[in-house]
């Protein structure tokens, strides 16, 4: 099944050059090619697109807080940020209302398709070099109102904690499903009920919330 792609950016150009070239790619499909004005988050919902390509660079915080309003309802489509720059906190913001991937708009098509599929599959993907300090600045940043002695991990059941301890220790997912004898998508579904239960939007946070603890 093709994944359904929504761009929305602010170059007309780029906006259609992205559309153009994406429709070619096999196994993706364009919902919509908008740019210009920021529409509603009621269109992202009704599209049934299931990655949307958003341009971090609209004016003021209009992307973080789509971003937001989007990760606040039920089934909704990944957010890819895409932008001019890579800063670190940026793309903090980024993951912190909600988007699962950031590329830079001078990185090649072919890195933004397997960024495109990455994210259907539950992935985080962000910018290699400065992935590092990302989860750095999440690890100082994020503070739920737990004590270091690792007592919010009571919330979760047995097999959450494992495959969130896996994931802390530098596992991919399907490492972690072959070592903890699962199928992919059943540690999607622990790995979704966890970050409801923490109270974060992406891995990538359940991830640095751990570090942080299991470093103190």
């Amino acid at each position: 099944m093709a994944v359904r792609l929504l761009i929305l950016v602010q170059e007309t150009t780029f906006a259609d050059a992205l559309a153009t070239r994406l429709e070619a790619e096999p196994g993706l499909e364009i919902v919509a090619a908008l740019h210009g004005r920021i529409p509603s988050p009621q269109l992202f919902a009704g599209s049934l697109a299931d990655v949307v390509l958003l341009d971090a660079d609209l004016p003021g915080d209009a992307a973080f807080t789509l971003c937001e309003e989007l990760s606040r309802r039920g089934r909704t489509p990944y957010v890819i940020l895409i932008s001019g720059s890579s800063d670190p906190r940026r793309i903090v913001r980024g993951i912190e209302t909600g988007a699962v991937g950031w590329v830079r708009k001078d990185e090649s098509v072919d890195r933004l398709i397997n960024v495109i599929h990455g994210v259907t599959r539950g992935e985080t993907w962000l910018p290699p070099s400065d992935t590092g300090e990302v989860l750095r600045l999440l690890m100082r940043q994020r503070d739920l109102g737990h004590d270091g002695d690792g007592e919010f991990l009571t919330a979760l059941t047995q097999r959450e904690r494992q495959v969130l301890v896996c994931l802390a220790e530098g596992a991919d997912r399907r490492d972690t499903a072959e070592h903890l004898h699962m199928s992919p998508n059943t540690v999607r579904t622990h790995l979704q009920n966890l970050m409801a239960k923490l109270g974060v939007h992406s891995a990538l946070e359940a991830v640095a919330l751990t570090r942080s603890h299991l470093d103190d």
